[in-house]
């Protein structure tokens, strides 16, 4: 009898050591390929709840023009709300467009489309959230806050880079902080990979945007989260982002490429984190507005003490793509300024753990930090 009370003693202790895995939720559904944004129609059909409960569809005002319009399959009261991509999506912005279609009908919507890059399906996911749950956009920034699931909705990226399309969450500025909604809900239960709608977009937007997706694959592969399941993907995407921009590869290849480059590396930080560049790069978006992507660019080059092999790669693929970054952003900034973009990047404690590890507050001090704004 001893042994088997020592052997139940052992299989307690045991089972209370055992590591506790995050369950990260899939995007469930997503279809690839030339023109398969003519599939959306028959994708939305068995969704619609009623012909009282539209979908609407957010989309870039980039595509305001009769020949995009001809190909959404709308129906019933179904609504297109063409909203600006130039600047980063706000909470505010959130909350007013939840009023707005909460207002205009009587029953829930059937789902939310987002069309464009990453400011749209941010919206997308966002607006999914607020209008199957309480409150405001503001108070859902942060981890694992959101408590009823989305609405049903839909994710068609028309440029490459961001990882919007695969990840739990959506970045927002709010009138504190700039942090993303990051929830199991957030997700898209669809997503339409058309790699067609990237042919228009201007050469600096798809160097900048395609450069977030490299910066992902750097941070998370050079992590202290890293694991097998984010190595595995994060190998794939950096090994896609070389081809896409140091090798040369036909325009049709290349756009291909770069829409799975963008979800291999949207995948590789889901199960670990992003790192200083994205953390830094949210202070310059949050004081100045400045873009996303070309705020990651804009810290990185500076960043060759943490990313040497990524900071050499970088340079190489803005040399071969004549890219000149912008300087003089943080010249004329106050000491006040400063201390604002310092305490909204140091705020992201997760992306400094997985750079610097546990004791990343002494190595990454606000001293330390401003020095290298003032690089900018």
């Amino acid at each position: 009898m001893k042994t088997d009370n020592n052997l139940k003693k052992q299989e307690v202790t045991a089972s209370s050591h055992k590591t506790s895995y995050k369950n990260f939720p899939m995007v469930p559904r997503v279809v690839f390929g030339s023109g398969c944004f003519s599939q959306l129609g028959d994708i939305l059909l068995p969704q619609r709840k009623s012909s009282e409960a539209p979908f609407i569809f957010l989309v870039d005002d980039f595509f305001e023009n009769e020949e995009f319009m001809a190909k959404v399959p709308l129906m019933f009261h179904d609504e297109i709300i063409f909203i600006s991509a130039d600047e980063e999506p706000k909470t505010a912005q959130v909350d007013a467009l939840v009023a707005q279609i909460r207002e205009k009908y009587t029953e829930l919507p059937s789902g939310i489309i987002g069309i464009g890059g990453g400011t749209l399906l941010d919206l997308a996911k966002a607006v999914s959230i607020l209008l199957n749950n309480k409150g405001q956009a503001k108070d859902y920034q942060g981890w694992d806050l959101v408590n009823k699931p989305a609405l049903y909705h839909v994710g068609i990226p028309t440029i490459s880079g961001t990882g919007a399309e695969v990840s739990r969450t959506t970045v927002l500025l709010g009138p504190e902080k700039k942090l993303g909604i990051n929830s199991d809900f957030t997700p898209f239960d669809q997503v339409i990979l058309d790699p067609d709608f990237s042919k228009t977009v201007p050469k600096e937007q798809w160097f900048y945007t395609g450069m977030d997706c490299f910066i992902h694959c750097v941070e998370s592969l050079t992590g202290t989260y890293l694991n097998a399941f984010s190595q595995s993907y994060g190998e794939k995407s950096m090994e896609l982002c070389k081809e896409v921009f140091l090798e040369d590869i036909p325009a049709e290849e290349s756009r291909d490429k770069l829409m799975m480059a963008s979800w291999h590396g949207g995948m590789s930080i889901a199960y670990s984190q992003v790192g200083v560049a994205h953390a830094m790069s949210y202070g310059l978006s949050y004081l100045l507005g400045v873009r996303h992507g070309i705020g990651n660019c804009l810290v990185f080059q500076h960043l060759e003490e943490f990313y040497p092999e990524g900071v050499s790669l970088f340079n190489k693929m803005m040399d071969k793509h004549g890219i000149v970054l912008p300087k003089g952003i943080c010249a004329e900034l106050t000491q006040n300024d400063f201390d604002v973009m310092v305490n909204i990047s140091l705020g992201l404690e997760p992306l400094w753990e997985n750079a610097l590890g546990k004791d990343w507050k002494s190595i990454m001090t606000p001293e330390r930090l401003q020095a290298i704004y003032q690089k900018i």
